[in-house]
């Protein structure tokens, strides 16, 4: 009788989820763009290919920046558009985002002192490389000893649970029985 009852409920329990009405799926909304956000030492390597095909500092500061688009796009066409219209080097940069500077500092010598901007940019890229590098070192130094304290506690009472209750009480067994 109770094997019929426990076929019963297995039965029932596989019927179950066809019988049950099921709910329309909801679709997700889509996605929000997410604005662009470009490595500077990417644009570094941009502005040296621009400028060692032949373009002048300002107008290969206005395609790379249209080319980007975002925040950082834009405001590397609106500083290229005031070099071009003789702003001067601080005028024209002024009001940039962090990422940007890099990318300035990078050109300035070339815009102020005429000298060629490719060894200035390729300075400029290996700099923000190495500041980055620093970066991530630091992070993973950090990272380790911010995870002893979770992991010690994780793992110590599972060990003293696991590997030595069980030595403890089969070696307590035969001296108490």
């Amino acid at each position: 009788m109770s094997g019929l009852v426990l076929a019963a409920g297995l039965i029932a329990l596989a019927v179950l989820p066809w019988t049950v009405r099921r709910r329309p799926w909801k679709q997700a909304p889509p996605p929000e763009p997410v604005p662009s956000v470009a490595d500077p030492a990417l644009v570094i390597a941009l502005l040296g290919a621009a400028t060692a095909a032949g373009a002048p500092v300002p107008r290969a500061v206005r395609v790379v920046g249209a080319a980007l688009g975002g925040v950082l796009g834009h405001q590397l066409v609106r500083a290229g558009a005031r070099l071009e219209l003789g702003a001067s080097w601080d005028e024209a940069w002024s009001g940039a985002p962090a990422g940007v500077e890099i990318v300035a500092a990078g050109l300035r010598d070339a815009w102020e002192a005429g000298a060629a901007p490719g060894a200035l940019l390729q300075v400029a890229a290996d700099q923000h490389r190495g500041r980055r590098r620093a970066a991530a070192r630091e992070a993973a130094g950090a990272l380790g000893s911010r995870l002893v304290l979770p992991l010690g506690l994780c793992y110590l009472p599972s060990f003293v649970l696991l590997g030595l209750v069980p030595v403890v009480l089969s070696l307590a067994g035969p001296m108490l029985g």
